[in-house]
């Protein structure tokens, strides 16, 4: 009697991680420290991370309490801007407004890097009450979550 062999699944290999990324906005108070908070909760040291601003402008609040809602201290955070960038090597630089990108492509002059834009709507100009401006910062959050998960997914026990 013949036996039947059955070659096992092919299993796609997650892509590569980066190093080093970088986020940057238009005031690094808001979107960049997200999304930098957000990355580095899901590889911790495995990737260096940074965010900068355009313009830098005082942390805002609510980005704090909706971090804090998950588990994210962002309290410590100052904003920065380009210039004051101490590592001066990423591998990507993940730009979440239009001024953001215009500055992050400038960088592609001086440093080999990959740019990715991912136009982020700025909650800040949510008004009217409290919790519909949370909301809206929610919204922004759990996003970039989303698109950081995808982007840099989280290698699986057992994998380098």
């Amino acid at each position: 009697m013949a036996m039947l062999v059955h070659a096992p699944p092919r299993v796609t290999p997650p892509p590569s991680l980066p190093s080093a990324v970088l986020f940057a906005c238009t005031h690094n108070a808001l979107r960049s420290p997200m999304a930098a908070g957000i990355m580095r909760r899901y590889h911790g040291t495995r990737i260096f991370v940074d965010s900068v601003g355009v313009r830098p402008r005082e942390t805002d609040g609510f980005m704090i309490a909706v971090m804090d809602e998950i588990g994210i201290d962002v309290t410590r955070h100052r904003s920065r801007a380009f210039e004051e960038l101490e590592d001066g090597y990423f591998d990507v630089v993940v730009s979440l407004s239009p001024e953001a990108q215009h500055k992050a492509v400038d960088m592609t002059r001086v440093m080999a890097c990959d740019v990715e834009f991912w136009n982020t709507f700025d909650p800040s100009l949510i008004e009217g009450a409290r919790a519909v401006r949370l909301d809206a910062y929610r919204a922004v959050r759990d996003q970039l979550e989303r698109h950081i998960l995808d982007r840099f997914p989280v290698p699986r026990m057992g994998r380098v």
